[in-house]
């Protein structure tokens, strides 16, 4: 068993991906969009867009005809930087993280990137491709986040189980490589026992 974070800017599709690939009802903390929101909330590029997350989203996937078989247990995080508290409960304990990369809002994926950085824990980035949005190659978003070559980048839909599911294995994959001696602690000590 294996937990795994997928994170990623605001509207990057984190939610629809965990909906995509989980095998049981994922729970999702999706709420309205309110105009109180709006100062804080950048709709820019995602104009469409209704609802959030405000806590996390949660699913799971078995995948038993792995090399070895495998229970990933999927905890996708809101995407807003004043969030960024939660990020780190939800990060203890896992394996590694998604990095979720909306081309059309790129700078979002910064915060991200950096947050895992610094807590040292795996992580890949998935650029998620949106029906009209300019296709990059992996390397262009490589560059224009100044990742290191270790960091694998790929590309996915996700709203296709498949595509999802294959970007989890990339990143089983790279974590089993990058695994620390010892289990990763991020930098906070706050937990949800103190909220």
């Amino acid at each position: 068993m294996l937990k795994i974070v997928i994170a990623g800017g605001f509207g990057a599709g984190k939610t629809t991906a965990v909906g995509a690939v989980s095998e049981i009802t994922p729970l999702s903390t999706e709420e309205y969009l309110t105009e109180a929101s709006t100062d804080v909330d950048s709709l820019e590029g995602v104009e469409a867009k209704q609802t959030t997350t405000v806590a996390f989203d949660f699913g799971r996937l078995s995948l038993p005809d792995a090399p070895v078989p495998l229970e990933l247990f999927l905890f996708g995080t809101p995407g807003q930087d004043r969030f960024i508290d939660l990020w780190y409960d939800l990060s203890r304990g896992a394996v590694g993280a998604v990095v979720l990369v909306d081309t059309r809002r790129l700078e979002s994926s910064f915060t991200p990137v950096n947050f895992f950085e610094d807590i040292g824990l795996p992580f890949i980035v998935a650029v998620n491709h949106f029906d009209g949005a300019h296709r990059y190659r992996p390397e262009q978003v490589r560059t224009a986040l100044e990742l290191p070559a270790s960091v694998p980048v790929v590309t996915c839909d996700a709203r296709n189980p498949t595509s999802v599911a294959g970007v989890l294995l990339t990143l089983v994959g790279h974590a089993v490589q990058n695994a620390p001696a010892g289990p990763a602690h991020p930098t906070s000590t706050t937990t949800l026992q103190d909220a």
